[in-house]
């Protein structure tokens, strides 16, 4: 996303500063939008952008932010006016910049492999070459950027999902109750298919919503919030039906079903949780 929003909406100075890097994964980015009090309502974020000659100063706090502490550059969201959305604007911050910090890493439910923290700017001050784009548009580019955000949520999911199915027939193969394999018996046939149907489902539509992203068809924002909303959704299922599969050993740390299920949860939430998903898609429905 951030490398994307750099590349798309940047000047030529600053695509060719840090897009070859970020592409080689020479640099790591982490996108900074959502705040303490601005999460789902993300057009009321309060960090400050302010104008001082060829700098901006910023001020404020990003929470939940993937890889705060570890990544290299951070595009930041913040407000350099008070026209509400039209008031927001993009930056890169480098991780060496002063007033830059970082809070503790989060205790989290799933995602343990990756740091989570909060992002600090105090008189955190950049260059003004370091905006991306014009002033105000930031908010504009932050949403084009949750399209390709939420499929790429989905994908994730849909990938966690599979995994999990793929243990879940290795499992019901090998385990034996009653004199037979597990698998044998028409219940778990039956949860198997429906995990298949649910997950080809799945897979489908994302690659639907994908197409018309690079389409750019005028309803791509409609069909990525869809398929976030289902594809997500059903990945859980499928891991929480494989984990029930497992039985007891489901819940055992040795098998990783559990891990799969604690990761997969927070894929409703991020990128705009699933509830926002249905007014983004419900909202379309009504201009008809």
């Amino acid at each position: 996303m951030a490398t994307w929003m750099i590349d798309r909406f940047g000047s030529d100075a600053l695509r060719s500063k840090y897009v070859p890097r970020l592409c080689a994964a020479d640099l790591i980015a982490s996108y900074c939008l959502t705040e303490p009090g601005a999460g789902s309502d993300a057009a009321s974020l309060r960090t400050s952008a302010r104008p001082d000659g060829d700098n901006y100063v910023l001020n404020g706090a990003k929470v939940f932010i993937s890889g705060a502490g570890f990544s290299d550059i951070y595009v930041v969201m913040a407000r350099t006016s008070e026209e509400g959305a039209k008031g927001i604007s993009a930056f890169v911050v480098e991780k060496d910049t002063p007033g830059l910090s970082f809070g503790k890493n989060e205790e989290k439910m799933g995602w343990r492999a990756q740091p989570t923290a909060m992002v600090n700017f105090d008189d955190c001050r950049i260059p003004a070459s370091n905006r991306i784009g014009e002033e105000g548009q930031g908010f504009k580019f932050a949403m084009a950027g949750l399209d390709g955000g939420r499929l790429n949520i989905a994908a994730c999911a849909l990938g966690g999902a599979q995994d999990a199915l793929d243990r879940s027939l290795d499992y019901v193969r090998e385990r034996k109750q009653f004199g037979q394999a597990i698998a044998d018996f028409q219940a778990t046939q039956f949860k198997l298919a429906d995990m298949e149907i649910e997950l080809q489902a799945a897979r489908a539509m994302l690659y639907q919503a994908a197409e018309r992203l690079d389409a750019k068809t005028p309803d791509a924002t409609t069909h990525c919030a869809m398929a976030k909303r289902f594809v997500t959704d059903t990945a859980f299922k499928v891991a929480n039906d494989a984990l029930q599969l497992h039985g007891g050993y489901g819940y055992l740390a040795d098998y990783e079903v559990e891990r799969i299920v604690r990761d997969l949860r927070v894929h409703q939430i991020l990128e705009g949780t699933n509830e926002i998903m249905r007014v983004i898609v419900s909202r379309e429905m009504m201009k008809r």
